[in-house]
């Protein structure tokens, strides 16, 4: 079972993958930093040591969780990026002193807002907390009548997303208590902007470039309607002068834990002066809806840190860094039998760092691109890379790819050993046993109860079955979807992709039918697994 959300291919598709390596300076080589290999320290020009690799005795071993290589990239669940020397230190040095933060964040935001060329800045505790904070200053402002009053009573009460915008991270929005409308024209654009309308939301993207509801063209109607626009560009590099505010945009976030390489938990809000102080205003540690939202100091000094040192970075010596230890791992498999590579560009500011994909057949090599990241994670040291393709026995046909963004100098050849290890030396796996016998009936409506770990689930599957393929709908308490399957015997196996608010539920069901019941157990991706029992109508 996957640990990651999948998410369209901009953005946070790691959001395509992401984080970035750099120099303490625009002039200082990453290996002069950072060192070799897994056990080098990487270190601040006055500070301790801020890292001892992956393997062996660290905090991490000594409480049972082992401690990752990464090469897949930046996604939040696998803790982000490694914060930079110098956000390190500025952490450090903000714990030991107490500031009013009413007099820090407008310092702060002021140096932000004139290094990323904005007109006013804040701390934000990630681009989530950056979007629902956007969300209530435009939505109440600075009024503390109306603050207070929410999220049960809203002056203006509905967001407008295009279709194209939707998508998990929309929760920020949705979290304050508005109605999402969705547009999917210029036409209906218009036709959906009213009084009760707050702001517009748009997820930068490739497709956001261009079309009549391009990033531009919605922030040129909007303009004339004098309604906010805030552009997700989370995982982005933030380019002086901002693509998104050239194209009119209000108010822009970014993640502080991505590209920028500072707090994980930490993010920036940008724009407009007097949405972002009402954004500040609605957040901690003022008592209103934003409380939860609550910044420290060390965050704020750390993501001050980190923006400083955006500009000063050398990125396209990072770039080449990057590609270099592709071609290491490139090089150590490339001449195994059936083994093709390709290099992946970027196709935007998010997650800009080329991959790598290898390509195989497993029938060849004798282990699958599943099996080769299964054996990957369990290995010593622990890599996790992104995909794992290839499933027995139908169909072979395997890949990986790497993400170079989070991995330090000297770990390209750790990856790359690990992989041709596994690749020479695959062991042996058995095709998955497949139950024979007479294939069970099950066509007909059945009533489904699923046993989560806090609560129960009652939804609805109405099932056709030709033979041993199963098709159907799945009514859900609040949404539904259509079901796919397959019979062997008695056991029967039913996926779907419910569609829900910007996002999706991936059900895998698994169970064995007795009679006119069926019971087993339900993978639901990164919302865990359930048991479930099934009772014909």
């Amino acid at each position: 079972m996957s640990l990651f959300r999948s998410v369209r291919p901009s953005r946070r598709d790691v959001l395509k993958q992401s984080g970035m390596l750099t120099a303490l300076s625009a002039a200082t080589p990453l290996t002069a930093i950072l060192g070799s290999g897994t056990e080098a320290a990487a270190q601040s020009t006055d500070g301790p040591a801020t890292s001892k690799g992956i393997s062996g005795d660290n905090l991490f071993t000594r409480i049972g969780v082992r401690p990752i290589l990464n090469a897949r990239g930046t996604f939040t669940i696998i803790t982000g990026s490694s914060s930079l020397p110098q956000v390190k230190q500025a952490m450090m040095e903000a714990s030991n002193y107490f500031v009013h933060l009413d007099e820090l964040m407008p310092a702060v935001g002021a140096e932000i807002a004139k290094l990323t060329g904005a007109e006013a800045a804040i701390v934000t505790t990630g681009c989530e907390a950056a979007i629902a904070l956007a969300t209530v200053a435009c939505v109440a402002g600075t009024d503390p009548e109306r603050t207070q009053a929410l999220p049960y009573k809203k002056a203006k009460s509905q967001v407008i997303i295009p279709k194209h915008s939707r998508n998990p991270y929309d929760f920020g929005v949705r979290m304050c208590g508005v109605e999402i409308v969705e547009v999917d024209s210029e036409e209906e654009l218009h036709a959906k902007i009213s009084d009760q309308t707050a702001m517009i939301y748009i997820l930068s993207s490739p497709s956001t470039e261009k079309g009549p509801l391009s990033i531009q063209n919605i922030c040129s109607i909007a303009k004339t309607k004098g309604i906010p626009v805030f552009v997700d560009a989370a995982a982005e590099e933030p380019l002086v002068p901002n693509i998104h505010f050239a194209h009119g945009a209000t108010l822009v976030g970014y993640s502080g834990g991505k590209c920028m390489r500072g707090p994980q938990a930490a993010g920036l809000l940008l724009g407009q002066k007097d949405l972002v102080e009402a954004a500040w205003f609605n957040a901690a540690p003022h008592h209103n809806w934003g409380r939860a939202f609550k910044v420290g100091k060390e965050e704020i000094m750390g993501m001050l840190a980190a923006v400083r040192q955006w500009y000063k970075r050398d990125h396209e010596a990072e770039q080449r860094e990057w590609r270099s230890w592709l071609g290491t791992i490139e090089s150590k498999v490339k001449a195994l039998p059936s083994v093709k590579t390709q290099y992946l560009e970027a196709e935007d500011l998010s997650n800009r760092s080329p991959r790598l994909a290898i390509h195989w057949d497993a029938e060849k090599l004798g282990i699958t691109g599943t099996e080769l990241v299964d054996r990957l994670d369990k290995g010593t040291p622990r890599i996790l890379v992104e995909g794992g393709s290839g499933r027995r026995p139908d169909h072979m046909q395997s890949s990986i790819s790497i993400m170079p963004y989070m991995m330090a100098p000297g770990q390209d050849r750790i990856v790359a050993d690990a992989i041709y290890e596994i690749l020479t030396h695959p062991g042996h796996y058995e095709n998955p046993v497949i139950p024979q016998g007479t294939v069970a009936q099950i066509a007909g409506d059945w009533a489904v109860s699923i046993h989560y770990s806090r609560g129960t689930g009652e939804q609805h599957f109405a099932l056709s079955q030709d033979g041993d393929k199963l098709s159907g709908t799945q009514v859900g308490e609040n949404y539904k979807a259509d079901l796919k399957g397959t019979m062997h015997a008695d056991h029967v196996e039913l996926t779907s992709n419910m569609q829900v608010s910007g996002n999706e539920i991936p059900w895998a069901f698994h169970g064995v039918v007795s009679g006119s019941s069926i019971s087993g157990t339900v993978h639901m991706g990164e919302y865990g697994e359930a048991t479930w029992t099934a009772v014909k109508s």
